[in-house]
């Protein structure tokens, strides 16, 4: 009877044995899975008088195998791999946007430029005129393609963080669920084993919230996992979950934040998420899709804005000055949601050269104002809330209150409202206002350049002024004929230097004689003259943005800066890939259903158990026959 006794736990620890391994085959691709084992102790002996005899075996557990080490390794290096892949993604976005041969900026910006150098060759083709018109119009039209393009992806950063929230939300609440099942499962039975499938299912799930937002997780006593993201935010507490919600940023409404709701109370924690693919989106709109929108509008900004200067600078065919010829986006500014006090900030670029692509705020603390460049978070202060900074002129109305802030962008909307105001061909201001000649009777070799306009505004500007070198030609006087006056006398003569008056700018180069004049006068009947637009033609190549490049410089700047972000990050994806896939490996060597281990494992079984199944088969036989001995 003992051997049979014995035979039978064996039996049973077995037929458990290959009930586990036939589980493992069967969830060899389940994904998730964690490879269970399964521990055989023997039973506590039987004295006796030949001393202790066995009692056979038990199944002690039915163990889980895994690493929570590994399992953190692979949730780790999980957010990361989604962070960068929604930031990689996003960002070659806008490198195909802003690269792309037949759609970016490039090709329209050197067709207007073409334009005036064919109008610049001749001052009086109505065809050439109309080409300027139409190719100015096609190149706000591609500024305001690819800002809109800027704006679609902005709204789908929001959307994407919007479906992510709302994916963590159902991941946690899933997890206090499963927490609750745990819970009941552990309670349920004894000597501490545990539900190894619903802990799989827990994990799966852990793995799935790391690619929305980086976690941390505690054990509990009771078997439970407490999950915070963030700086600590606690998520799921036992059988609790927390929520996220997508708020709007009150520092500018277009912008998706994301809260914390705790006690019932809104925290924003947007700047306090890291890793998984919410972190890669916020990295991405905040800093670099906001960062290239910026870069983008001052080029159209400065574009417009200088351009027009220069046009205004000119005389049209009917022979008056020339009007803008763009319309510039204004500067934006956005008072924060939550101010108080009912001040308004207004601003107005007055140097667009010093623009830059930053955004600026705006604060106030009761007693002084404190303007903050973003980029860079240099500082400066007033006490009535007037700075020019920037080449901008920043003020701020009354009214505010303490702790008021204001965001303000010089440049968001220039690319979007960028626009061609000239309607007539007529209008176009290729002639200069003025013009300037040597008098027949000048005997020196010395020459005047073409005037250049300084100041339109200036009232004397079209008066006619004589340049009359002394004798000896050293030096010499500006007289405004116009009036008799006198502007300047004994000016000492450098060929090649500036010689201003009057908003006008000239230069006198060579060697002049006494007696000689040089004049310039309104530029009355000027239709085929040129003047302006060859200025205008000269701004494709001046240092118009930030001093120290052009408008197609500028871009390339920005496209190459952008491209080598874009390819960066895609080295980095790659090799943050092969760091997840080393984890991966590591955690399925630990965790991982082997298919030969488990075929070895359920052919050991197998033997056991008929060896067990033997074993009765014996114990039958011998107390049949001891029946019958005692039956005789």
């Amino acid at each position: 009877m003992g051997a049979l006794d014995i035979s039978i736990t064996g039996l049973n620890a077995f037929r458990t044995a290959l009930t586990t391994v036939s589980n493992n085959i069967a969830n060899a691709n389940t994904e998730g899975y964690s490879r269970q084992e399964v521990q055989i102790n023997s039973r506590t002996p039987r004295p006796s008088s030949g001393g202790f005899i066995g009692s056979g075996a038990f199944v002690s557990n039915i163990k889980r195998i895994e690493s929570s080490f590994i399992n953190s390794q692979v949730r780790v290096a999980t957010s990361e791999a989604e962070r960068l892949n929604a930031f990689g993604t996003q960002s070659s976005r806008v490198d195909n946007l802003l690269g792309d041969s037949q759609g970016s900026l490039s090709p329209s910006l050197q067709n207007f430029f073409d334009s005036l150098q064919d109008l610049s060759n001749d001052a009086t083709s109505s065809s050439a005129r109309q080409v300027v018109l139409s190719s100015g119009d096609s190149l706000v039209k591609r500024f305001q393609t690819i800002e809109a393009q800027f704006g679609n992806l902005n709204r789908d950063v929001d959307n994407a963080l919007k479906t992510g929230i709302l994916e963590v939300n159902s991941i946690a609440k899933n997890l206090a669920e499963l927490n609750q099942k745990i819970i009941e499962a552990k309670n349920f039975v004894s000597n501490n084993q545990q539900p190894n499938e619903l802990l799989d299912q827990r994990d799966q799930l852990l793995l799935e919230l790391s690619k929305f937002v980086s976690v941390q997780t505690v054990e509990q006593q009771n078997g439970s996992l407490n999950i915070y993201i963030g700086n600590g935010q606690s998520l799921v507490v036992g059988n609790t979950a927390q929520e996220l919600l997508a708020i709007r940023d009150p520092a500018d409404s277009e912008q998706t934040q994301i809260a914390f709701i705790s006690g019932g109370t809104q925290v924003d924690i947007t700047s306090q998420i890291t890793g998984g693919s919410l972190a890669g989106l916020l990295e991405f709109r905040d800093q670099q899709l906001g960062s290239v929108r910026n870069e983008f509008g001052r080029i159209a900004t400065v574009l417009a804005g200088t351009f027009n200067e220069q046009h205004r600078s000119g005389q049209t065919i009917s022979g008056s000055l020339g009007a803008d010829f763009f319309a510039v986006g204004p500067v934006q500014t956005i008072p924060n949601a939550d101010n108080a006090g009912s001040a308004t900030v207004t601003a107005s670029i007055n140097d667009y050269s010093a623009l830059t692509a930053s955004d600026y705020e705006i604060s106030y603390d009761g007693a002084n104002y404190t303007l903050t460049r973003l980029d860079d978070g240099s500082t400066t202060n007033s006490a009535t809330g007037a700075f020019n900074v920037d080449g901008v002129q920043f003020n701020v109305g009354a009214g505010a209150a303490a702790g008021d802030t204001y965001l303000i962008r010089p440049t968001r909307l220039g690319a979007s409202q960028i626009g061609v105001l000239l309607t007539q061909t007529n209008d176009i201001a290729a002639a200069a206002p003025v013009r300037t000649s040597a008098q027949v009777a000048n005997i020196g070799d010395a020459i005047i350049s073409p005037p250049q306009v300084t100041d339109i505004s200036n009232p004397d500007l079209r008066d006619t002024v004589e340049i009359r070198f002394n004798d000896p030609a050293t030096s010499y006087d500006i007289v405004n004929v116009t009036d008799a006056s006198v502007i300047s006398a004994g000016n000492a003569y450098t060929s090649g230097a500036d010689i201003s008056f009057n908003g006008i700018t000239v230069q006198v180069s060579g060697s002049p004689a006494a007696g000689d004049i040089f004049v310039v006068e309104n530029n009355t009947s000027a239709v085929s003259d040129n003047t302006n637009a060859l200025a205008l033609l000269g701004l494709q190549t001046a240092s118009t943005v930030d001093g120290s490049s052009n408008y197609q410089e500028t871009y390339g700047s920005l496209v190459g800066s952008v491209g080598t972000v874009s390819r960066q990050t895609q080295l980095n994806v790659q090799a943050q890939d092969r760091l997840l896939q080393d984890a991966i490996d590591t955690q399925q060597s630990i965790s991982g259903v082997n298919l030969d281990e488990e075929a070895i494992n359920l052919t050991k079984y197998q033997q056991a158990y008929q060896a067990a199944a033997q074993v009765i088969s014996t114990s039958n036989e011998l107390f049949q026959t001891f029946i019958a001995v005692l039956s005789r």
